[in-house]
């Protein structure tokens, strides 16, 4: 049955397959990695990672824990993606409404069975996973002692473990916040005289930890902060807000409301260009 050989490409590993990202490639010279997908093209996307990534695994000999942690997301996508197509009747082609629905049955049987591999695994990722996934005690306790012997780099990790300590001590989600952004900035190669150095940033970068940093400042009653944070993120994600409630934040000073739009509006433009400079980044905390 494939959902068994399903698990063990994920676990064991397989060799002796061409090196081709094309999927159809793939699926043509390695049939046992895509047999137990959907053969239209809905969920593409979806189903093209898993593929790849299956076939990552298929040329590895030990996985690492981040590996499976990756196909374990990618194997959640794809199940949901596939449950919402099975939904679309064909009246014609009803072979097409078969095939997904018997791919999504498959899916969640996959998943499950990697679910169950990955229990009791003490992986920093594969115990990520069940903390935000089960609400796993002990996972969130393996979690949390890596992080205090300063054992977690991983900003997704880190993201998370920084919305768990706003509810604990803010001061340390803030801390988490400077070290988010430290791992995924260096310096720019430029003159080496410029007092504001100018860091450059990861595509790792997401506009939601500029709302998470600014619900750290709120906690702190630091409104100014929460307002150009604020403003920052709405400019990058181009979305909206009360300007009402957002000037509330400075007591109706509309005055310094100008001069915080102005440094908001600077500051999302250097971190869309994949740039800050030091003093930009501290003017956030």
């Amino acid at each position: 049955m494939f959902t068994s050989f399903c698990l063990g490409i994920a676990i064991f590993g397989l060799f002796g397959c061409e090196n081709d990202r094309n999927t159809d490639v793939i699926c043509k010279n390695n049939p046992e990695l895509c047999e137990d997908l959907h053969r239209d093209s809905w969920c593409k996307f979806e189903k093209a990672d898993l593929i790849r990534h299956r076939y990552a695994l298929k040329k590895t000999e030990q996985h690492t824990g981040k590996q499976l942690y990756q196909q374990l997301i990618m194997l959640e996508k794809y199940s949901k993606c596939i449950e919402l197509a099975s939904g679309v009747q064909h009246i014609i082609n009803t072979h097409r409404t078969l095939d997904r629905r018997k791919a999504f049955a498959v899916s969640t049987q996959n998943l499950a069975q990697l679910q169950e591999h990955i229990k009791d695994n003490p992986d920093v990722y594969l115990a990520f996973y069940r903390w935000i996934r089960f609400n796993e005690h002990a996972a969130f306790e393996l979690i949390n002692a890596a992080f205090k012997r300063d054992q977690i780099q991983e900003v997704e990790i880190l993201q998370q473990l920084a919305v768990h300590y706003l509810k604990v001590d803010a001061n340390v989600s803030k801390d988490i916040y400077r070290k988010m952004f430290a791992a995924i900035s260096s310096p720019d190669p430029i003159d080496p005289d410029d007092t504001d150095i100018s860091m450059s940033l990861s595509d790792e970068f997401n506009p939601d930890w500029l709302l998470g940093l600014a619900n750290v400042h709120q906690q702190q009653q630091h409104f100014a902060k929460v307002y150009l944070l604020t403003k920052i993120n709405l400019t990058i994600t181009e979305k909206s807000a009360s300007d009402e409630q957002l000037l509330a934040l400075l007591n109706q000073d509309k005055l310094l409301a100008e001069t915080f739009n102005a440094q908001a509006k600077t500051i999302a433009t250097s971190i869309m260009s994949g740039h800050i400079t030091q003093s930009q980044l501290a003017a956030l905390f």
